[in-house]
Order: structure tokens, then sequence, then C-alpha cells
């Protein structure tokens, strides 16, 4: 909840990112009240109250993916629709011309991402949830320690510049500081 809170403050990418992690932790744990206290709650050096709202939260966290019925894979919805606007702003980037940096970023991104398309299960998503998907699964091949070839390095370094470039226009964006 902490960390959730301060990244969708300064970096919706990485506020994604981290709630698909806590998705599989969940997972992991089998949404298990015990574990989630053991495991993920002890964690953190806060009082008494903070951490019961820290259990609460990942508590919050479990029962909507057992309502969604994504407790063995998938992603709840509030992420899924968030992916949807970050599209949807992502279009409207590209279209208005108000960030000539973005399209740039863009076109050096988007051989990348058509590659994941061509690998992935699900080949109508769009441009920004496979970006989204490739970033993860960079995130989990370096939780599995498992190497990560540079020239794959250096083309999830196009989708992670064009993503952080993304994520700081929209929460600008919705700040007011950012207009089309």
């Amino acid at each position: 909840m902490l960390i959730a809170k301060e990244k969708r403050r300064t970096n919706i990418a990485e506020y994604i990112l981290y709630l698909w992690q806590v998705e599989d932790l969940l997972r992991a744990l089998n949404f298990n009240p015990d574990q989630i206290g053991k495991t993920l709650v002890a964690r953190f050096d806060v009082d008494d109250d903070t951490r019961l709202e820290i259990y609460d939260w990942y508590k919050n966290l479990s029962s909507m993916m057992e309502k969604e019925r994504v407790t063995k894979s998938g992603h709840l919805q509030f992420i899924l629709n968030l992916i949807d606007d970050l599209n949807q702003f992502h279009i409207q980037l590209l279209q208005s011309g108000k960030d000539p940096q973005y399209p740039a970023l863009f076109q050096l991104a988007k051989p990348v991402i058509n590659e994941f398309k061509q690998k992935s299960t699900d080949k109508d998503e769009h441009d920004i949830r496979l970006a989204f998907q490739a970033l993860y699964s960079i995130i989990l091949l370096r939780l599995q320690k498992k190497e990560i070839l540079p020239s794959t390095q250096t083309a999830i370094d196009h989708i992670s510049r064009m993503m952080g470039h993304l994520s700081a226009r929209y929460l600008q964006h919705e700040k007011g500081t950012f207009e089309f």
C-alpha cells in the first residue's frame, strides 16, 4: 500500500507493474491471510495502525481478485482500465503533436512491441498493454535470475524510455500541467 501509493503519485507505469507483482505474490501465497501478514506486511517497519491498514489493503486486493476470478491468472479490472486509459492518452499524444519527443520514442519501441506481439498468445492487444507485458516479462526473468541477453536489454530499454516518458506526461496531464 505504501509503495503503491508512492508509485501511483510518481510513475503510473511502475505503479501498474508493481500491482501486477502484488497480484502474483498474493497468488503465490494462495491468498492465505497468515502468509500475507508474515510475508508481505511484516517487512514494513511501521506503527500498528499503519500495519493494519497495509494488511487490509492486501486483503482487499485478494477479495477483489477472488470476486473478479483472477486468482489463477489475469489482472484486476481497475488495472486493465488504467492501462486502457494510458493507451488512449498514448494515442492522443501521438496525434496531437504537442510532444515531438514522444513519437520518436514510440518509433524506437514499436519494432520491439511488434516482435513481442508476434510471440504473444494475445495478438489483439494494443501497444501499451503489450509494452507492459514485455516489461513485466523482464521483471520475471530478473526475479528468476535468468540471463537477459544484451540485445534483449537494449530492446527493452526502448520500451522503458517510451513508457517512462508516457507516464510522466500522463501524470502531468492529471495534474493539469500538460494539455493537448
